[in-house]
């Protein structure tokens, strides 16, 4: 999961090297603690919150199938 949210935030910024993410995991959730560079923070979140809303949709596919919980939340 780390990986994927990774690949897809590398993919929308302008400074993909200032991409991190780190992963909290529980019993039945995992957290994933995505930050970008202040000034690609838009690009993360898009118009309205469409593709941060559009990568957590794709998480929860994701983590379906795997049958765990996983939660994406974007550090400023």
């Amino acid at each position: 999961m780390k990986d994927l949210i990774t690949y897809i935030a590398q993919a929308l910024v302008d400074h993909p090297e200032q991409v991190s993410v780190s992963e909290v995991e529980g019993n039945q959730t995992s957290v994933l603690e995505l930050k970008v560079a202040k000034e690609d923070l838009g690009k993360v979140i898009g118009k309205q919150g469409r593709t941060a809303r559009a990568m957590r949709t794709i998480l929860g596919a994701a983590s379906a199938k795997i049958k765990k919980r996983t939660v994406l939340e974007i550090i400023e």
